[in-house]
């Protein structure tokens, strides 16, 4: 968890200007599912490109909702990660650097290992931070990033291959 920032300290990864809540709820599309706009804006703040790359796939990714109790249904699928991860390189190639590029796989695993333990946190705290409907929503919610996050770990040699790290 503390690889960026350290990656940071020592002068070897940027700090960018991230959206930090990057899913497909928070891009408007026309009637024509062409790109409008990028909203929900308050999120924006200087970041590292894990953030914008790594929560994308988290939601987009995942077969299922993030709050899915069966979790036969959460798998990653590879395809929306090679799609995604295609138009990435692509419109980043002119910046991103050698090392953001080596960790693209890290940022994947982060997003759901970090949301597993946002959810956990908040369930411990008598879920005061998440919007939940049950009792159990947030404890749901943790088992199904941590499916998500050991799915991703199972497919880390093809994403690994696919980004040519």
């Amino acid at each position: 968890m503390c690889l960026a920032e350290q990656l940071y300290r020592e002068g070897k990864l940027p700090l960018r200007v991230c959206h930090c809540d990057t899913k497909l709820s928070n891009i408007l599309f026309d009637t024509e599912d062409q790109f409008l706009c990028v909203i929900d804006l308050d999120t924006v703040m200087p970041s590292f490109i894990f953030s914008d790359y790594g929560d994308f796939l988290r939601s987009a990714a995942n077969t299922a909702a993030e709050d899915e109790a069966d979790l036969s249904l959460v798998h990653f699928n590879m395809e929306i990660f090679k799609s995604f991860t295609e138009g990435y390189l692509e419109g980043t190639q002119h910046f991103l650097s050698t090392v953001e590029k080596e960790l693209l796989p890290y940022a994947i695993l982060q997003f759901p290992y970090m949301q597993a333990v946002r959810f956990l946190t908040d369930y411990l705290n008598g879920d005061i931070y998440y919007r939940t409907t049950y009792a159990e929503h947030n404890w749901v919610r943790t088992q199904n990033q941590w499916h998500l996050f050991k799915c991703i770990e199972e497919q880390m040699p093809n994403i690994k291959a696919y980004i040519g790290v």
